[in-house]
C-alpha cells in the first residue's frame, strides 16, 4: 500500500484520490457488495468493497470480518450520492488483528453491563460523540479564560492533611503502601484556590484577596 496514510476526519480534502486508512471495524454487512463501517479514533466512514474493484483476497476477507477487527484499507475517496459525505471505494483490505467474541454487539445492553465494559463502550459512536462534545466545550471555556489572562490551576484532590471537618473527611489507602501516610480526599479545596489566585492575579483585576 503505497498511498498516503490518511485520517478519516481529513477525507473531505482527498475526494477523488486514493488513500490508505488504518482502523477498526465498527460493523460489517455482507451481500453481493460488502460494506465496512470503519473507525480510526478521528471519525467513522463507510467503505464499499465490490468484486469489480477489490482484489479477490480482499473481497473474500471483507465478507468475514468481525466487529473491532483491526485492518488496513486502501481505496478511492468519493462522495456518497445521497448524503454527500465521504466514503471509500476499497481496492485492497488487509487484516492486522482479528477480534473474537467482542462483548458489545449492536443489540441493546443494560447499563450495568456497559459500565463493566466501559473501556470498550467508549468505542461506540454515541460515547465517542459525547467525548468530542465535552472536549469542544472544555476547550472553548479554557480558551476564553486563557485569552483574558487567567491561569489554569489543578487544586490538590488527595492530601495528607484534613482540610474539612472530620464529619466530611474521606480517607483513602494511598497506593496500598505499608509505609504510606493516610491520604484524604479534599472535597472543598477552597484554601488552594485562594492561594493560587493571590499568586497569579493580574494588575488589571481587582485586588480583593
Amino acid at each position: 500500500m503505497d498511498h498516503p496514510l490518511t485520517e478519516i476526519r481529513h477525507l473531505k480534502q482527498h475526494i477523488g484520490q486514493t488513500v490508505t486508512l488504518r482502523g477498526w471495524v465498527r460493523n460489517a454487512r455482507t451481500s453481493k457488495t460488502r460494506f465496512i463501517d470503519l473507525r480510526d479514533g478521528s471519525g467513522f466512514v463507510q467503505c464499499v468493497v465490490g468484486a469489480a474493484e477489490a482484489d479477490p483476497e480482499s473481497y473474500e476477507l471483507a465478507g468475514r470480518l468481525t466487529q473491532e477487527a483491526a485492518i488496513v484499507l486502501e481505496g478511492r475517496v468519493q462522495q456518497h450520492p445521497k448524503t454527500g459525505e465521504p466514503e471509500i471505494l476499497a481496492t485492497q483490505v488487509t487484516l492486522i488483528g482479528d477480534s473474537v467474541d467482542y462483548p458489545i454487539t449492536p443489540k441493546e445492553h443494560g447499563t450495568a453491563f456497559l459500565m463493566e465494559n466501559r473501556h470498550l463502550w467508549l468505542r461506540s459512536k454515541r460515547q465517542w460523540a459525547i467525548l468530542r462534545v465535552r472536549h469542544t466545550i472544555a476547550k472553548a471555556i479554557r480558551d476564553f479564560f486563557d485569552g483574558d489572562g487567567f491561569t489554569l490551576l489543578d487544586a490538590p484532590i488527595l492530601t495528607p492533611s484534613a482540610c474539612e471537618g472530620t464529619s466530611s473527611l474521606f480517607g483513602t489507602q494511598y497506593f496500598t503502601l505499608y509505609d504510606a501516610r493516610q491520604a484524604n480526599l479534599s472535597a472543598f479545596p477552597t484554601d488552594a484556590h485562594e492561594s493560587y489566585a493571590t499568586a497569579t492575579w493580574s494588575p488589571k483585576d481587582r485586588f480583593a484577596l
